[in-house]
């Protein structure tokens, strides 16, 4: 019996055959229901307000105050006047007699046949079986580079660039006038440059002397003098930075 259950197939992987599950019940009363729902929106109208303000005993009804009141009485002058009316009076009378020679069905074959033709309103298709759509609302059109003042600086940017430099300018004036009252005076290009060679005539002297101490620094005095000839020399290279730096340069008269 062993031996006759067994067999090659059962060897293979098998898939597992999973149940199928039958189709979901759908009522046949729900497009009714949801047609109800749409019409019924505001279920809480049935139910009222959540909160309804109470009424003051002060506004207590009247008598007659439900009834309907008439408007108010025009003056005697708007009563004189004859209301427009939208239908003839009894002692109007039609124009009869009037009869035109014109030739209607001519005039209007030769309107169609001189007439230009109708250009058809430019579409476009977002694909093949696709919805068309108005090609001049969609952007796809260069209308806006094709306008008389596109890229063309507008004015307002224009007058504030011309307002910015209208205030730089009152600005240096400005300045100029509190050097003025404060006695100060600006360096001339020769005394600049004078200056600027003095300062690295100076930088080079100092220079060569620290280039000239002695390798071993051993002693309390070498080590001050070492660090003093460094700062003369950082003084220095920042003083000639800021002349460089700098080619208008004001100085208080002694």
């Amino acid at each position: 019996a062993q031996c006759a259950q067994e067999s090659i197939y059962n060897l293979l992987p098998r898939l597992e055959e999973k149940p199928v599950k039958p189709p979901r019940y759908i009522s046949t009363f729900r497009p009714s229901v949801k047609r109800e729902v749409e019409k019924n929106k505001a279920w809480w109208k049935t139910m009222g307000p959540a909160k309804v303000a109470v009424p003051s005993p002060k506004n207590f009804l009247q008598k007659h105050s439900k009834e309907p009141k008439l408007p108010a009485r025009k003056k005697e002058q708007d009563s004189k006047k004859l209301p427009a009316l939208s239908v003839p009076r009894r002692t109007d009378h039609p124009v009869m007699g009037i009869q035109s020679k014109k030739n209607f069905i001519n005039t209007n074959a030769v309107a169609a046949i001189t007439g230009l033709p109708k250009k058809p309103q430019p579409i476009y298709v977002d694909r093949r079986q696709g919805d068309k759509y108005l090609l001049e609302t969609s952007g796809l059109v260069p209308k806006y580079i094709k306008k008389k003042d596109y890229g063309v600086t507008p004015k307002y940017v224009t007058q504030r660039n011309e307002e910015m430099k209208r205030a730089q300018k009152e600005y240096e004036a400005g300045i100029l006038e509190h050097l003025k009252k404060r006695a100060m005076k600006q360096l001339s290009d020769e005394e600049r440059r004078s200056l600027l060679q003095g300062l690295k005539k100076n930088w080079e002297e100092v220079y060569r002397e620290f280039q000239g101490l002695s390798v071993e620094i051993d002693t309390i005095p070498k080590k001050i003098y070492k660090e003093k000839l460094e700062s003369q020399m950082k003084q220095l290279e920042h003083d000639i930075e800021v002349i460089e730096k700098h080619k208008v340069i004001y100085i208080a008269n002694e």
